[in-house]
């Protein structure tokens, strides 16, 4: 018998251990790159945005503050004022009602149930409140001149072309009665300055005529409220400079 070559046995065992590893790992699951589990998505990735894509809501309507003419009534004057967003009214309110000891009452009961039905009418055809006849007649008229001033604020126009509005300042006290200024605006110009409420009387009269005039004219040269008095007339030009400044301020100006 043959004896094989120590060295050709070497060489067979070998040949049989590599065989054996090759048949190892063609039995092995293959792992790698394409299998192995994908990484963690970033936080930001995670967060998906909510409403909308992540470029921002758009812009919200910008709400316009508008008062009414103060409108008298046997008890006092009732003057309303619209807050309106996007040609919608969002909030109504009593900025002058009457007052006193069965006035109070009667505003109290009124004037939160006027400006209710305002939000849910959107006009001025709102019913009157049982027991507080005046002030509701006042409130809607006040409401009327209000939403009037909206209207012409809307109002079509060229296109570029400012836009002419009317704002009606507060209504100032005076030792000799009230003083209440309304300026027509085209932009941020004055282009209209009026008093619709000041003193009466047989020495206000007077008074008055000689005050007002002077005043409008002044406060349309300006363009502001930093006008001077009218000699003899500094309770008037006091009250009817704040009422002005009150108008400028609603008006943005």
């Amino acid at each position: 018998m043959r004896k094989s070559h120590p060295i050709r046995r070497v060489m067979l065992a070998t040949a049989a251990t590599v065989s054996g590893v090759v048949l190892l790992l063609s039995l092995k699951p293959a792992s790698g790159p394409a299998s192995a589990a994908a990484p963690p998505a970033s936080a930001a990735a995670q967060e998906s945005p909510q409403g909308g894509s992540g470029g921002g809501a758009p812009a919200s309507d910008r709400a316009g503050t508008v008062t009414g003419d103060a409108a008298q009534t046997p008890y006092g004057a009732v003057r309303v004022r619209l807050t309106v967003s996007g040609g919608k009214i969002t909030k109504a309110e009593a900025v002058q009602a009457p007052k006193g000891p069965t006035s109070d009452e009667k505003t109290a009961l009124a004037v939160p149930r006027l400006n209710q039905a305002v939000l849910a009418t959107q006009n001025a055809d709102i019913d009157s409140v049982s027991g507080a006849t005046y002030t509701s007649t006042g409130y809607k008229k006040s409401l009327q001149s209000a939403l009037d001033q909206v209207k012409k604020g809307s109002g079509g126009g060229s296109p570029g072309a400012a836009q002419a509005r009317t704002v009606t300042g507060s209504a100032e006290q005076t030792p000799y009665g009230a003083v209440q200024v309304r300026v027509t605006l085209s932009g941020k110009k004055i282009t209209k300055a009026e008093a619709v409420q000041a003193p009466k009387g047989p020495t206000s009269d007077e008074k008055t005529a000689l005050a007002v005039p002077r005043l409008n004219r002044a406060a349309v040269a300006a363009g502001s409220a930093e006008i001077d008095s009218v000699s003899g007339a500094t309770y008037t030009s006091t009250g009817y400079k704040k009422s002005l400044q009150s108008a400028l301020d609603q008006a943005g100006g």
